[in-house]
């Protein structure tokens, strides 16, 4: 075949290329038709609405495993900030619901008057609603849009957005690589943190915001109904999300970003613009990250300052180190394995087990297990649990044995094993 003819066959479609891509979605969906005839919502009600959430939160913190193992597992870059960009994301979409619920009450309670509440005197009423616990009667500054659910839905984007791409521009034209990178990540995560415990903050402090599962306006829909939507919604973004970074990965684009992973200074020589890239993963990557957080907040009904803190960060990757870091569907596995287990020991649903001389509770000893599971997989299975879909693969090398060595009939040929 010559070079014209291969220029001109046409190219096969991505989801033929790729049908571990066509794999994932088929069994997304299954699980997403499964849940929905089970759940109390609209099926037999074999599924509570309080575990259709879990299952919701599950889905938005796959999404967010994604996003770090595109940025760790393919770019090199160690982040250990992104659940910052996650909380950011649910404080966005957090600060429209409750305005928007406690505005709703506020006119309830303000119809009863003789006269009609004036604008000033509503604004005045929800503030002290939403600001009384931490001593205060005023909208800050940040609340100037909060009463707007299309500017928030694209704070939850420019915010995070924005703090990538400047925080990632400063470190990387600095040439900031390896461990110094992420610890200059936590250290941005631990600042956030600590100065949204603050009263002064603006999104009171260590109380957060709540009742945040409650939609302003559907009062009449039960929980079991709203839950489904927000499951509905995060299986749909995890989907999509899937996609786009398996399309990222699996050009040219997934090409630069492997070798910058396996060797920066290489490819810089070769005349690739390295920070250029990094930063485009960096930035993408926190977006994608905030948009699991809208979803996975106001099923959760609440945020504060602790889901930001830097264990969070850490604990992210743990979940795509057990689940197999470099293998888009290796971080979905380990996201969901470690979230619905942690769930499970964590609840109070793990018998205790009695040593005679010490009983474990399983409580207070998850994080050990989840610590000693991560240095197992570091040591012994680097590859993750992903891994096991090599070994069940039974993946090789293509036989060449005697085959042309290129397109062309007089190329060399392979030596034979028994010449």
């Amino acid at each position: 075949m010559t070079d014209a003819t291969l220029a001109a066959a046409p190219r096969r479609p991505f989801a033929v290329r790729h049908p571990s891509v066509l794999i994932f979605l088929a069994c997304l969906a299954a699980f997403t038709l499964c849940v929905t005839i089970l759940a109390e919502g609209f099926g037999i009600g074999v599924i509570s609405t309080s575990f259709v959430k879990t299952l919701g939160k599950t889905l938005c913190l796959c999404l967010v495993a994604l996003a770090m193992d595109l940025v760790w597992g393919y770019c090199g870059i160690l982040s250990l900030g992104h659940m910052a960009f996650f909380g950011i994301g649910g404080y966005a979409i957090g600060m429209w619901l409750m305005y928007a619920r406690t505005e709703l009450i506020v006119i309830e309670s303000l119809s009863a008057a003789a006269l009609p509440p004036t604008p000033q005197e509503i604004s005045d009423g929800i503030a002290t609603q939403i600001f009384g616990v931490v001593g205060a009667s005023e909208f800050p500054p940040i609340w100037a849009f909060a009463h707007s659910l299309p500017l928030q839905l694209a704070f939850v984007v420019i915010v995070p957005g924005i703090l990538a791409l400047v925080f990632g521009w400063l470190a990387f034209r600095s040439r900031v690589t390896g461990v110094y990178l992420s610890i200059l990540t936590q250290a941005m995560t631990l600042a956030l943190s600590l100065y949204l415990f603050q009263n002064d903050s603006g999104l009171r402090g260590n109380n957060g915001l709540s009742g945040l599962q409650n939609l302003p306006g559907l009062d009449d829909v039960p929980q079991s109904a709203v839950s489904l939507w927000f499951f509905w919604a995060s299986a749909l973004a995890l989907g999509l999300g899937y996609i786009l970074c398996a399309w990222l990965v699996s050009g040219k684009f997934g090409s630069v970003l492997r070798a910058i992973r396996d060797d920066e200074a290489r490819v810089r020589f070769l005349g690739y613009p390295v920070e250029a890239f990094k930063l485009v993963v960096f930035t993408l990557t926190a977006i994608i990250a905030a948009i699991a957080g809208a979803l996975y907040y106001p099923q959760a009904g609440i945020i504060n300052p602790a889901e930001i803190a830097p264990i969070a960060s850490i604990y992210l990757a743990v979940w795509v180190a057990i689940g197999g870091r470099g293998r888009l569907y290796g971080a979905v596995i380990g996201a969901a394995f470690v979230s619905l287990l942690s769930t499970w020991f964590t609840g109070g649903q793990a018998p205790d087990v009695n040593l005679g001389f010490y009983t474990i509770q399983w409580v207070d000893w998850w994080t050990v297990l989840l610590g000693l599971s991560f240095v197992a997989v570091t040591l012994f299975a680097p590859k993750g649990i992903g891994g096991l879909f090599d070994l069940l693969a039974d993946r090789k090398s293509p036989d060449r044995h005697g085959a042309d060595l290129g397109p062309d009939q007089g190329a060399l040929r392979e030596k034979e094993a028994d010449a």
